[in-house]
């Protein structure tokens, strides 16, 4: 199947615990303007109905910016506000049943921790990435397993699909992951925790026109 792939660069993640209520749209806008070439929704506190408004109102932004929005876990969500595609991690429905709702053209990706097995799995199921991570300690998820750079240059060998890097990357240590492998830097508290939201977006992304 020829499904969609998302772009290389910053992957930014919101988080309701850094964004402050009412400010979600200008933040992310911030983030797009300094460089986010894919955001991701991740909300777990809101009610579904401020989920279904947030989202909508994301992903009329992100088309007005020409940048995917991507809905965490929730397949349903993301297509009702006509979201980009979806992230599943281990506890949510199988990629084949987010193809099926989404269609052939949205971007579904996968969480694969530190297994390469996992990876493999996903990329036979037709995902569209592969996320591997944590790579550093994290604040937003200090307690994830622990992923090493040479697993990301093994999947770049294996897995003929973008691979994301995710936890505790900043714009010292994530050229390494780069070099390793990595196509896009997922990062959540480098972003939305920075006072400059788009001065912080800016610093990852030149990390892939250096790199290029």
């Amino acid at each position: 199947m020829d499904v969609a792939v998302p772009p290389c660069g910053l992957y930014a993640i919101t988080d309701s615990r850094l964004i402050p209520r009412g400010t979600l749209i200008e933040q992310v806008a911030l983030a797009i303007d300094g460089g986010a070439a894919l955001i991701q929704y991740r909300n777990k506190h809101l009610s579904r109905e401020e989920r279904g408004r947030e989202a909508q109102a994301l992903a009329t932004l992100c088309r007005e910016r020409n940048t995917p929005l991507i809905i965490n876990d929730d397949i349903e969500l993301a297509a009702t506000c006509g979201a980009a595609g979806v992230h599943l991690g281990r506890d949510d429905v199988p990629v084949s049943r987010a193809r099926r709702r989404l269609g052939p053209r949205a971007i579904i990706g996968v969480s694969c921790y530190n297994q390469l097995e996992r990876a493999r799995a996903a990329a036979g199921m037709d995902a569209s990435y592969v996320a591997f991570g944590r790579f550093f300690p994290s604040n937003s998820k200090p307690e994830a397993v622990q992923a090493l750079p040479e697993l990301l240059a093994q999947a770049s060998r294996e897995i003929n699909l973008p691979i994301v890097a995710i936890g505790g990357i900043t714009p010292e240590n994530g050229p390494g992951l780069i070099h390793a492998g990595a196509d896009l830097l997922a990062v959540i508290h480098g972003v939305f925790g920075q006072p400059d939201i788009r001065a912080a977006a800016q610093a990852y992304a030149a990390l892939f026109t250096f790199h290029l």
